[in-house]
């Protein structure tokens, strides 16, 4: 559904009164703080709404407790299922900021005019985000998503242009 967006994903079930663990695939974790509904998508493939009831953190998860599911039984089948939320319930984005989801998909152009392929990843690094490039022939080229490399996004035509700093096809040679 192009109108929901992964905010995390349940790793496992959480002492015996109903809750989930659920690492959080979004950049800002504590916005689960604000979270009251969340689309489950069960391993049937139907999607679940679901209430939060309450949150609280522990390490690097969210302990998650939704409304009317009060015991571990209720709970065990949604083990590594995704949890989503609407566009409506996202975090407002900050200017120069994608969604992931809006990002894959896009053809990639060089600042050049050469077409590089298509963007089918973005890994979150500790430094920076890298969009992994998948070329027609099957290679992938990785670029840092930094202001340097990025030189535009257009979510409504369907493309990025990157800037391929020296060496950087040298680099993602594999030898």
């Amino acid at each position: 559904m192009d109108n929901l967006l992964q905010v995390g994903a349940i790793l496992d079930t959480h002492g015996l009164r109903g809750e989930v663990k659920v690492f959080p695939t979004t950049d800002d974790p504590s916005r689960y703080d604000d979270l009251k509904e969340v689309e489950l998508l069960t391993k049937e493939g139907t999607y679940r709404h679901l209430q939060v009831s309450g949150v609280r953190y522990f390490k690097n998860l969210v302990i998650v407790k939704f409304k009317d599911l009060n015991h571990i039984n209720d709970v065990e089948k949604y083990k590594k299922c995704n949890l989503y939320v609407t566009r409506e319930h996202a975090v407002p984005l900050e200017e120069n900021e994608y969604f992931v989801a809006d990002l894959i998909g896009l053809q990639a152009n060089s600042d050049e005019g050469e077409h590089l392929g298509t963007l089918k990843e973005v890994l979150q690094t500790g430094a920076n985000d890298v969009y992994v490039i998948l070329s027609e022939s099957g290679e992938e080229l990785l670029v840092p998503a930094i202001h340097e490399c990025v030189q535009e996004v257009n979510i409504e035509e369907g493309y990025v242009t990157l800037h391929l700093l020296p060496g950087l096809r040298e680099v993602n040679k594999k030898d």
